[in-house]
């Protein structure tokens, strides 16, 4: 009796799977089979970090927003604890992965793309730092003031060191070349950037002579990633000029180049506004003849840096959504992937930054346009996470050649 192509074609993709897996079985439903736990927790990549990073930036959002009403705060705790529940989850998945597939290890920290989102983990942990301040030290002890303190200085060491091995390993790795060049490669110094975003959260409640080196390391390292993602910037905007917008799937990812400096310029305004309390309180500066200027000088400083940075951070999301809105449109369409997160993470510093420009220069106009951001910035959040399950569900992620350790 003669087979269909289509048949054969079905029956040739199943055996293929269950010779190479062992668990696959052939359905009606798809082409692919259906593969068991064991086998989706596999693909369990590190890019799962950029829905905690992104469910607490919505958290943090919520924290900052100018306009509240009664119950936006237990909102912002369910949120916060959301964040920490999925962080948790995530965490045991990857475990599992590298316990069931101990050579994952070595693969998830040398893969060219995987490796790239490590530091969407320690954003994560940033995050929930951050959030802890804002949620937590309002209504605990002293003891969580000395704990966050702790925490800033092992964090900034902990993501300083990752920061120089992931460069060090893309450049003594497989050359890359400029027209592969995307906005993750800035990724690796991103953790240690957000120190200065830390430090202008943490520094109000820690002592003088504490707040001080915490504010002086925040402007550090915050100036490190930005000059960083400067160099990034440049190869990136010669690899659109060349070679065109990336894939429709991945052009999410685009909204990576708001993100820092959006976050630089929150950090300053932060810093900047923290400094009062400090000079000339308890130190001042060589040849500083008035010391009681310096908050003033820096505050002013900092308020015109971060306008022209803001106005950086409107480009590239300007660039960012027409040319995502450009794929979402066209005839090959745009699938979920991962990177799609990257719609509200970066885009919280940007709401964030917005929010305290307004509160800097006392404009109710500002002020209104940063509470708008933040609905749209949870709207988007929520769609985004719908898609997720979704993905999920339909086999589109964890899911063998579909995530980002595909070529393992």
């Amino acid at each position: 009796m003669p087979v269909s192509r289509q048949s054969t074609r079905r029956r040739y993709s199943s055996n293929s799977l269950e010779g190479q897996r062992g668990t696959l079985r052939a359905t009606k439903e798809t082409l692919h089979g259906d593969l068991g736990i064991r086998d989706r927790i596999r693909h369990f990549t590190l890019a799962w970090f950029t829905c905690t990073m992104s469910t607490g930036g919505i958290a943090l959002v919520l924290s900052q927003t100018p306009h509240r009403f009664h119950g936006l705060q237990v909102i912002g705790d369910i949120v916060f604890i959301l964040d920490i529940v999925l962080f948790l989850l995530f965490c045991s998945a990857l475990t599992a992965r590298f316990t069931l597939f101990p050579s994952t290890i070595k693969s998830c920290l040398t893969h060219p793309t995987e490796s790239l989102f490590i530091p969407t983990f320690w954003i994560s942990v940033v995050n929930i730092v951050s959030n802890t301040q804002q949620y937590g030290v309002p209504h605990t002890g002293h003891w969580l003031v000395v704990a966050l303190r702790v925490l800033f200085w092992l964090y900034a060491a902990v993501t300083f060191a990752i920061a120089i091995g992931q460069y060090y390993f893309l450049f003594t790795g497989k050359p890359l070349t400029v027209q592969n060049m995307t906005p993750q490669w800035i990724l690796p110094v991103f953790p240690i950037m957000l120190c200065g975003t830390l430090a202008s959260l943490i520094s109000p409640s820690q002592p003088p002579s504490q707040a001080l080196p915490i504010l002086i390391a925040g402007i550090s390292f915050q100036g490190l990633g930005m000059m960083i993602a400067v160099f990034m910037y440049g190869p990136y905007i010669s690899r659109l000029m060349t070679a065109g917008l990336p894939n429709p799937n991945t052009r999410p990812g685009m909204f990576i180049a708001v993100g820092p400096p959006s976050f630089t310029g929150l950090a300053l305004l932060g810093i900047s506004k923290e400094l009062g309390r400090i000079y000339p309180s308890y130190t001042s500066i060589s040849g500083v003849s008035n010391p009681t200027i310096i908050p003033d000088v820096f505050r002013i400083l900092a308020v015109a840096v971060s306008v022209f940075l803001w106005a950086t951070a409107f480009f590239f999301f300007s660039i960012s959504l027409v040319s995502t809105l450009a794929g979402a449109l066209s005839k090959q369409g745009m699938s979920f992937h991962l990177v799609w997160w990257s719609f509200v993470f970066p885009n919280v510093g940007f709401t964030i930054c917005t929010i305290n420009l307004g509160s800097a220069l006392m404009s109710s106009a500002i002020l209104w346009l940063g509470s708008v951001m933040t609905v749209l910035l949870i709207v988007l959040w929520l769609f985004v996470g719908c898609f997720h399950i979704r993905a999920v569900w339909r086999g589109d992620i964890l899911w063998p050649g579909k995530d980002e350790d595909h070529d393992q």
